[in-house]
């Protein structure tokens, strides 16, 4: 049985702004209208937004398996730069940092995502593996995520 990809990144050129980008990319209730997986969130313990520390819920759907993870803001440098990791829990031990940059084009940004994951145990890295199988090569699926997001970008805030 094999294992999951430890870090991974993709980037897209997009017609929409970075601070069209950021808008919708921090607005976590809005995540369903462009990420094949996740489903949606909410910001938690009153956070209303990105800054160090604040915390989200992150709804996921992946064919028939569906969790949430509860998120950490590692980064957030608008309208450049948002980061976070997933925390560990005693069901999901293992965490994923997940960063977007946006940089600034002649004709909107580029979108570059990257993940790495941080830590997981050898017996979640082969469930993972044998329970989501769309996460054994993820960059189709996040090259067209990131292309959705500027493209919903740059109509929901034109």
């Amino acid at each position: 049985m094999g294992t999951l990809p430890r870090n991974g990144q993709v980037s897209v050129e997009v017609d929409a702004t970075p601070e069209q980008v950021w808008t919708l990319l921090t607005d976590i209730t809005r995540a369903g209208e462009w990420s094949h997986e996740t489903q949606g969130g909410e910001w938690l313990d009153g956070a209303d937004g990105p800054s160090m520390g604040a915390r989200f819920r992150g709804r996921n759907q992946n064919g028939r398996s569906k969790w949430s993870r509860q998120c950490e803001v590692v980064t957030a440098d608008a309208p450049r730069t948002i980061g976070w990791r997933t925390v560990p829990t005693a069901v999901f031990r293992d965490s994923t940092v997940w960063t977007y940059e946006l940089e600034p084009t002649d004709t909107g940004c580029r979108i570059t995502q990257r993940f790495e994951v941080v830590k997981i145990g050898p017996f979640a890295d082969r469930l993972y593996y044998a329970v989501v199988p769309a996460h054994r090569d993820r960059s189709v699926a996040l090259a067209d995520d990131v292309r959705r997001l500027g493209e919903h970008a740059a109509i929901a805030v034109s």
